[in-house]
């Protein structure tokens, strides 16, 4: 089965890449960035999925719109519009069998920067939306809301022990996840899922249901 990955340069896309490969799937990237994989399994194209040409891709089984910027000024064009682009071009055929969306834990909470955290809200929505047109082809089609992960565009707060222990302290378990982890349950909602879809599942360490009792 063909899997097409947005986002693949770095940090959970090259992880989600990597997972499928390793499981023995043709991956297709596309990113900004030139490749960062190099496998015989694996095609890459440089490519802005917002307004760069999105190439012919055919047959594509399994979609995961992971592509993103933050804080940029025009993360609601990118994150959003862009996603929308290439899900409209991507995964409305017979061959697909699940979409998937990662978003943010900002989507729900709001807690990041104003337009980052509208459009990984939008995205969850159009998730929801793109769930009720694709079920005609007994596809699924989901979201992830990761939390904090460990990746280079967080470099600064992990290698701050300051902000790093404060932001540890705002979850539950003391921890961040790994993009490989994030891989997995990406691997599980696309591949292993049959029966779960329009659902957002928010992976945070338990950041948003942290709460202090105070008597």
């Amino acid at each position: 089965m063909k899997v097409l990955i947005t986002g693949t340069g770095r940090g959970i896309g090259m992880a989600i890449a990597r997972k499928f490969l390793d499981c023995g799937y043709e991956v297709a990237g596309l990113d900004v960035c030139p490749a960062a994989i190099s496998e015989t399994a694996y095609t890459h194209y440089t490519t802005d999925i917002l307004r760069g040409e999105l190439p012919e891709i055919e047959d594509v089984g399994i979609l995961i719109n992971n592509a993103g910027v933050q804080d940029t000024g025009c993360d609601i064009d990118v994150n959003l519009k862009g996603t929308i682009r290439v899900t409209e071009k991507y995964g409305f055929q017979e061959k697909i069998k699940s979409i998937l969306f990662i978003a943010s834990a900002s989507a729900s909470t709001g807690a990041e920067f104003p337009e980052y955290a509208a459009s990984k809200g939008g995205i969850v929505a159009y998730m929801k939306n793109t769930a009720l047109r694709v079920a005609k082809y007994g596809a699924t089609a989901n979201s992830l809301s990761p939390g904090g992960v460990l990746t280079a565009l967080n470099d600064h707060i992990i290698r701050d022990p300051e902000l790093w222990r404060q932001v540890l302290e705002e979850t539950l378990l003391f921890r961040w996840a790994s993009p490989e982890e994030i891989a997995e349950w990406a691997y599980f909602v696309t591949v292993v899922n049959r029966s779960m879809t329009a659902q957002d599942i928010l992976i945070d360490n338990g950041e948003a249901a942290k709460s202090n009792f105070i008597w």
